[in-house]
């Protein structure tokens, strides 16, 4: 059986602009997470970071369907007695639309150090301007 080894210099690593306006959340948020792990690349191996950085504008219209709208709840807790907080959908996209696809994109990812570092490589706004503009080499939809 052979192995494969990939060196560091050997992957180029880009950032890649995606555009979040009339996308819907779930299908956005997994191609984000592919770009990120790098599974586009003919070279991919898990646990080595390979993938692109991404920079997602105008987060603050992005689609969701109705029920998840009505309905959907985002936890947190402090770690004190009765710290829960509850932010139901709306006001979460009224106050920090850009937390909607971090969270979702964060799910979709390993959940160890390794998904840890590739989370740092996504950058959300909620509008279309953004300070990266000397970083992108793609723009994908």
């Amino acid at each position: 059986m052979d192995k494969t080894f990939v060196n560091k210099g050997q992957t180029e690593l880009k950032w890649v602009l995606v555009d979040a306006e009339g996308q819907k959340l779930g299908r956005m948020s997994s191609y984000i997470s592919h770009l990120l792990m790098g599974k586009d690349k003919p070279n991919f191996a898990p646990g080595v970071t390979m993938g692109d950085g991404v920079i997602v504008i105008n987060a603050k219209s992005v689609e969701v369907n109705l029920t998840r709208e009505k309905e959907k709840i985002y936890y947190r807790h402090s770690n004190y007695p009765s710290g829960l907080k509850a932010v139901p959908y709306p006001r979460m996209h009224e106050t920090h639309p850009e937390r909607i696809i971090e969270i979702a994109v964060k799910g979709m990812l390993p959940h160890n150090r390794y998904g840890r570092s590739l989370l740092k490589r996504l950058k959300v706004y909620a509008g279309s301007e953004h300070p990266h503009t000397g970083q992108i080499h793609e723009k994908k939809a």
